[in-house]
């Protein structure tokens, strides 16, 4: 089976893939010893918009290999859709985005997803399905670079729920949204949502 990974960093990505994968955007192809994140992630906060590719037969190892030296933070959302087959989105520091928060210690993925999913956004959540994706991205945190991990699971309720935002997240707004309006999500998310738009709500 083939395997990709897609590290976001700021506006820019870095994908390893034992395979040659369709992209549209503009490609700069890199060696092995090219990949290092750290220095990547101080060029992202430089450029715009790069993609980085590097093709390699065993790409799982290469991503242990480059990712070993960054802490990894593990974390868990959801996809919800509710009995009118409309989606969860929330609106956080100006932009929209999916519910999934911190793993604790000795808490189980799929058990993090939900806690995150019904604290963010004060509903219940009836249905827990199969893990969707898992996306990589790097950031700043207390000046020191760092990779999360989050694993997203397809979720979901009965009827339609009223939401709350949990504002002490700085949620400002929770949302059911149609397929049809997703394009003020397309608008201004981060672009690792809007993978997850595209690829496992609009597909």
């Amino acid at each position: 089976m083939a395997q990709i990974y897609k590290i976001y960093m700021n506006q820019s990505l870095l994908i390893l893939a034992d395979f040659t994968p369709k992209i549209k955007n503009d490609i700069q192809t890199v060696g092995l010893q090219e990949i290092d994140l750290e220095k990547l992630f101080n060029n992202s906060t430089k450029n715009s918009t790069v993609t980085y590719l590097y093709i390699h037969p065993e790409v799982e190892k290469v991503f242990k290999m480059v990712s070993s030296k960054l802490r990894i933070i593990k974390a868990a959302g959801g996809i919800v859709k509710n009995g009118d087959g409309h989606y969860l989105f929330i609106h956080r520091l100006g932009k929209w985005d999916l519910p999934k928060g911190k793993v604790e210690d000795n808490e189980k993925m799929r058990d993090a997803a939900v806690r995150e999913v019904e604290e963010e956004c004060g509903i219940k959540i009836h249905y827990l399905g199969k893990k969707a994706i898992t996306t990589y991205h790097i950031y700043l945190m207390r000046g020191k670079i760092v990779l999360k991990q989050t694993n997203w699971y397809e979720m979901g309720v009965n009827k339609i729920p009223k939401l709350i935002p949990q504002l002490e997240e700085d949620i400002d707004r929770a949302e059911w949204l149609s397929k049809k309006d997703l394009n003020q999500v397309k608008e201004n998310t981060y672009p690792l949502i809007l993978e997850i738009v595209n690829e496992k709500i609009l597909k």
